[in-house]
């Protein structure tokens, strides 16, 4: 299958824009999770205005989001390598982002158990998501690295 070149452009620099567009999402979504736990343990006015302010709702929008556009941005980043190169290059970013899509999947997953109130739950989604987060910039860093490898070339 040929693609022509401009289009080939586009596809290889579509996946570190997307990425960085997730990792401002992941960010946002994080805040949103704080404030949706801030407003669980608040109590009277403060806990009023923080339910009216619908964090939760924020948060679970955010995340599902989140969720889609990480497994399709992981596949995409995927295809666009093997699309250029007839391979896929096993690595840090590979396996940093295979493990990101595991854990993001795994989160989302866990979201009827919290809906019921389990704590176990809970701190397993928030842990989860601390790791996701940390191997977001890991991304982030071999992401750049790879964008320099394809502009020097």
């Amino acid at each position: 299958m040929t693609i022509p070149a401009a289009l080939k452009s586009i596809m290889t620099f579509a996946h570190p824009l997307m990425m960085w567009v997730l990792l401002g999402l992941t960010v946002y979504s994080m805040y949103l999770g704080f404030q949706v736990r801030r407003t669980r343990s608040a109590e009277g006015d403060l806990k009023k205005e923080l339910i009216r302010q619908k964090f939760n709702v924020k948060h679970h929008q955010i995340g599902s989001l989140l969720l889609a556009l990480m497994v399709l941005g992981a596949l995409g980043g995927m295809a666009v390598t093997y699309i250029n190169n007839q391979k896929l290059f096993l690595g840090a970013h590979l396996l940093a982002g295979l493990g990101m899509t595991g854990a993001i999947a795994v989160s989302a997953g866990l979201t009827p158990l919290m809906q019921k109130g389990n704590e176990a739950a809970r701190y397993v989604h928030i842990g989860l998501n601390v790791v996701l987060l940390g191997l977001f910039g890991w991304q982030a860093v071999t992401g750049m690295q790879i964008v320099q490898r394809i502009l020097n070339n």
